[in-house]
């Protein structure tokens, strides 16, 4: 008993001093106020590839790239969890934690198979433009099925956060902002203006015409664009003036230093797109967002969605392994750090919080493989489609039974084959019976009947989750590493869109305010960023969101 009784002292007394607390109000203990970022920024690097962070880390400074990789959480192995990776479905999944079966972003352009009317992803004629009077404006996210971690943030918020998005493409802005956003702003090419449209206000605020006054877009353009070191010190890419460059419109060759001043005067603002200067350009706006909507001063998290978009026009047209590409990084990267630097003294070191990633990579250059014995080629996109259609016409007894071949998926033309009474299986058959025979060609499944294609689980899953019924194709074309679709025989630049590592293995890294510095190389995924978000804010997940947290990134 001697042993039992301190133990029963102590309880009991312990449980006198846990009810007199309770019980007493004028000792009741003050609950701590649930803490958050003062302003969440989330960058989106159109068609950074992985490796890039690594490919030029020796030439980064140590504001940019570098500050977030050695100050920050680098998730090493994150890769997009659908086909196909375009970046439409790219920023919808970063921001909703979803996938094209679900969030119905099938592509940057889709078909609606019900009508065989082909959409643009954030296409909306029931708005107008705000701010020029081309328009580029007639857009919305109304296409999109489900909320983004920027709605969720307002929903839990009782709208009293603010959410901006700012990017060149529209649909790089709209998107991420969500469907509740105060404002998404994209870039207009004819008039050389930030954009909206009425589905946010009914004009520009003064701050927004105020930056459009200033004529950025001539005076970057009027600098000409050289490297911006000593050109033979770019040893991580091919040698300048080669056949796996596109030349700008005009221009002899692809080779620096480039005239953008002329460019200017050919080509119109819209130009811009393609140079480094279009990242600045956009990174400047984003400034003037924080700045004139006092983001990062609400008493709730305040939300910038940036999405840098000239990464991907330089790709395309001059591909990974040019001087133009390592140049674009090398300016991005000051530029971030430049960026950086504003929001440590206008919202505080530590008092926000960044995360950086990509909507998608992008292949190598068809040629630049070949010339280097590694397989890859071209796949006639144009030229198999007629040949399909002509082989099912002379078969079935119509014409253009299949619509395109968009996001390498075979479109039914449902509203003939329902008039014609034609049997939609057997035209299905046919059709993978020849893509199955031609040139380049891994695997073509029935959309319907992957569960029981024989093919390997991961290309499974990402064709399942990239298979939206009333917008996707019926029958999904998967290429041979190293091919792409293309209209010419030689490609210059680049293309993406397959399941590939190079189009699906992306950068993903989080840094600041409720952020364990480290790294993983643990499989992780693109929706895994939305809800990560989700449980750093203390906001419910998006309402389609399949993502999971990557705990070990937060504090």
């Amino acid at each position: 008993m001697k042993k039992l009784f301190p133990y029963s002292f102590l309880t009991f007394a312990f449980l006198l001093i846990s009810i007199s607390s309770f019980s007493s109000p004028g000792k009741e203990t003050k609950s701590a106020e649930l803490s958050h970022p003062k302003l969440v920024v989330g960058i989106v690097v159109d068609q950074m590839r992985w490796d890039y962070l690594y490919r030029f880390y020796d030439r980064f400074g140590d504001d940019g790239f570098k500050r977030m990789i050695n100050q920050g959480f680098n998730a090493n192995n994150t890769n997009i969890d659908y086909v196909p990776t375009v970046t439409a479905i790219g920023h919808s999944t970063v921001y909703t934690g979803s996938v094209p079966s679900i969030h119905g972003i099938a592509g940057n352009d889709f078909i609606i198979n019900a009508t065989g009317e082909t959409m643009y992803c954030t296409g909306d004629k029931t708005v107008k433009t705000v701010g020029s009077t081309s328009d580029a404006g007639e857009m919305s996210p109304r296409n999109l099925l489900t909320t983004t971690i920027t709605d969720e943030l307002q929903l839990a918020t009782n709208f009293r956060s603010k959410v901006i998005g700012v990017a060149l493409k529209d649909r790089g802005s709209i998107l991420p902002a969500g469907h509740s956003a105060d404002a998404a702003y994209w870039f207009d090419g004819e008039s050389g203006n930030f954009i909206t449209s009425t589905y946010y206000m009914e004009k520009l605020p003064r701050w927004v015409d105020d930056f459009n006054k200033q004529n950025l877009v001539e005076k970057y353009l009027n600098q000409g664009w050289k490297t911006l070191y000593p050109i033979k010190s770019y040893v991580q890419s091919s040698a300048d003036d080669n056949r796996y460059e596109g030349k700008f419109k005009g221009a002899d060759r692809p080779v620096f230093p480039i005239n953008t001043a002329e460019l200017y005067k050919t080509s119109g603002a819209g130009i811009i797109r393609s140079t480094p200067y279009g990242n600045t350009l956009s990174i400047e706006m984003a400034k003037a967002a924080v700045e004139h909507e006092n983001l990062g001063k609400n008493v709730v998290s305040d939300f910038l969605a940036l999405s840098l978009s000239s990464t991907d026009y330089v790709g395309h047209q001059f591909g990974p392994n040019a001087i133009e590409t390592e140049d674009t990084y090398l300016r991005l990267d000051k530029d971030l750090g430049e960026f950086f630097n504003y929001l440590d003294k206008k919202v505080g070191v530590g008092e926000y919080t960044v995360f950086l990633t990509a909507d998608h990579g992008g292949a190598h250059n068809i040629n630049f493989l070949k010339d280097n014995n590694i397989p890859a080629n071209p796949w006639a996109t144009g030229k198999i489609l007629t040949e399909l259609n002509n082989v099912l016409q002379a078969k079935f007894g119509a014409e253009k039974i299949i619509l395109s071949l968009m996001n390498y998926q075979a479109h039914l033309n449902h509203k003939l084959i329902s008039e014609k009474k034609l049997d939609i299986e057997a035209i299905k058959l046919a059709a993978i019976e020849f893509l199955s025979k031609q040139e380049g060609v891994t695997y073509v499944v029935d959309m319907e009947k992957v569960q029981m294609a024989s093919i390997p689980k991961l290309l499974r899953e990402r064709i399942i989750n990239g298979y939206n019924r009333l917008r996707s194709g019926e029958i999904q074309i998967i290429l041979n590493p190293g091919w792409y679709g293309s209209g010419s025989a030689n490609p210059t630049g680049t293309s993406h869109s397959a399941w590939n590592p190079y189009d699906s293995h992306i950068p993903l890294i989080f840094m600041g305010w409720g952020v364990n510095p480290g790294k993983t190389s643990r499989p992780t995924h693109m929706t895994d960023i939305a809800a990560t978000l989700a449980a750093l804010l203390n906001v419910q997940q998006p309402n389609g969101c399949i993502g999971e947290p990557i705990l070990e990134a937060l504090k």
